[in-house]
């Protein structure tokens, strides 16, 4: 019988540890029966893995099409591989920038979404791409959410990260410091603060606390006396919020916002530009720090690290974030389902 939970898990890209945490993840056996993993990608790849890091090769069932994929998922089974032809591993070397490798990661993503919109799997589970190899293959997108929003057509999926009981939404992501700081206007913090509060209103989190928005300037300005974008932009934002019955606080200064969200004092703290939230949610802990993007047709959690190319292939990187990330996915999705 089909599992409540099945989870489409690309490979990354081939390079890097992508592979290696993913079987490490599989095989640590904490997720054995609570979910099917369905892996995307070249399974000689990932065969080689296994042999050249000494990590056990866990698997089910292996299909090469999506009707096998939907039978071999009906059965409950623990583990599917979702074998794609896509690396030539007579060309194949680890730690290298490839236009190969980039394209296997992209057409293993494709894939893994074409699954999720055909109902066989609930939600996608990412390992780290690299952005040189992508472009490489001639691919423009810089990333997962680049590449996510244009495979269903989404124009601004949120990301939020999630470390341990601290829940981070970003306003903006990869800009300059003093675009990020241009980004702060009044219409850009307020709907921002909408979106976030449409996407927290599941049974994943804590509805009865308020959202919090961090303050851009050191003491959030000290009333102006050095930034006005608090008075100008986000206290007149977070204003008409509440008047339009959102549960939203701030601006409050980020040197204690983000403590005062790991306690749960709030729902989620809603930072403003990109470095104020991961510096925050790594602190905290490096490796349990999850992305999770909102606003895709889909739940997608991932790891927050690189590619790693420098270990990749030795058997020695860390499975703990791909476990976290396969275990929120979890989490987020039971949560919604006990909703319904």
């Amino acid at each position: 019988m089909k599992r409540a939970i099945v989870l489409a898990v690309p490979m990354g890209d081939p390079a890097g540890i992508g592979p290696e945490i993913v079987l490490k993840s599989v095989a640590h056996g904490d997720l054995a029966q609570k979910a099917t993993l369905v892996i995307v990608g070249d399974k000689f790849l990932y065969e080689k893995t296994a042999s050249d890091c000494a990590v056990q090769y866990i698997c089910d069932e292996v299909v090469e099409d999506d009707t096998s994929c939907e039978k071999a998922v009906e059965k409950g089974l623990d583990v599917v591989f979702y074998h794609l032809p896509l690396v030539d591993l007579d060309k194949f070397a680890y730690g290298k920038i490839s236009g190969m490798c980039g394209n296997a990661a992209y057409q293993a993503i494709a894939k893994a979404v074409s699954l999720i919109r055909n109902t066989i799997a609930h939600a996608l589970v990412t390992p780290p791409l690299h952005k040189e190899s992508l472009r490489a293959s001639g691919i423009a997108s810089i990333g997962h959410t680049e590449i996510l929003g244009e495979l269903t057509g989404t124009a601004n999926p949120v990301t939020m990260f999630q470390t341990l009981t601290l829940k981070v939404f970003f306003m903006t992501r990869h800009l300059s410091l003093r675009a990020a700081c241009d980004a702060v206007t009044y219409d850009r913090v307020l709907s921002f603060i909408r979106d976030c509060d449409t996407i927290t209103r599941s049974n994943a989190f804590a509805m009865d606390k308020p959202l919090a928005v961090a303050g851009l300037n050191p003491h959030c300005g000290e009333h102006g006396l050095f930034g006005d974008e608090e008075i100008k932009a986000v206290e007149p934002a977070v204003s008409a919020a509440q008047k339009e019955g959102i549960a939203v606080i701030g601006p409050i200064g980020a040197d204690s916002v983000f403590h005062q969200g790991k306690i749960g004092k709030y729902r989620a703290v809603l930072s403003l530009y990109h470095d104020q939230g991961h510096i925050a949610t790594k602190t905290l802990d490096f490796e349990r720090t999850i992305s999770v993007t909102w606003g895709l047709p889909f739940l997608r959690t991932s790891v927050d690290h690189g590619t790693a190319y420098d270990i990749a292939g030795k058997g020695i990187a860390s499975s703990i974030g791909m476990t976290e990330a396969l275990l929120v996915a979890m989490h987020h999705i039971s949560s919604e389902q006990g909703a319904l």
